[in-house]
């Protein structure tokens, strides 16, 4: 036998109701379900990828991979290095792997050609100004300048193929050379109190 408060939510699924409901409660409940609905709306995501890059991340892996599906890591495993969007337009990029070679006499002007070729080969900086295209879910550095100076000046696209609240993966789909493709992995900062940023992983 079905009760008259399984009638009522039967009612509220159907949009009818049993006869001799008042009139009143009739439209208390009509206009609990619409703000429920209207509530539920509200609640999707709608975040654009402009927005949702904003902020600090940090480096976690730069894996590349050949025409012949070989991948490299170009940083290492385990490197170091952040990732910054502004919500002005700015970025900065820092890669250092994380066995990045000291100079052996301590001043970074006197380093021997050996010291200094592995730490270009290491280490990458790039800062500019960006920009999101969100139909093709891809993000453009135009870069002022870089620790690569051939970069300076330059406009290069990164597909965007991961992008939460905490991750977020771009994708070189061209890498200077034939050498591939090159993706870019990240994790959003954690800042602690005062702790600086954690690595989020």
């Amino acid at each position: 036998m079905t009760s008259r408060s399984d009638a009522f939510q039967d009612s509220m699924r159907a949009g009818t109701f049993p006869e001799g409901t008042p009139m009143m409660l009739r439209t208390v409940v009509a206009a609990l379900a619409l703000a429920l609905s209207a509530s539920a709306a509200a609640s999707q995501p709608t975040t654009s990828l402009r927005d949702g890059i904003v902020g600090s991340w940090n480096f976690v892996v730069a894996e590349v991979t050949a025409p012949d599906g070989k991948k490299s890591f170009p940083f290492g495993e385990t490197p170091k290095g952040v990732l910054i969007f502004t919500a002005d337009g700015h970025f900065a990029q820092i890669h250092v792997a994380g066995d990045v070679p000291k100079i052996a006499s301590n001043n970074r002007l006197t380093g021997t050609p050996e010291e200094y070729a592995e730490i270009m080969r290491r280490s990458l900086s790039v800062f500019g100004t960006y920009a999101v295209d969100e139909a093709n879910r891809t993000v453009t550095y135009n870069i002022v300048s870089a620790s690569f100076p051939n970069w300076q000046g330059q406009a290069q696209t990164r597909a965007i193929d991961k992008l939460t609240s905490d991750e977020f993966v771009n994708t070189n789909r061209s890498v200077a050379g034939g050498r591939g493709s090159a993706s870019n992995f990240y994790r959003r900062a954690k800042w602690g109190p005062w702790r600086g940023p954690k690595r989020g992983i």
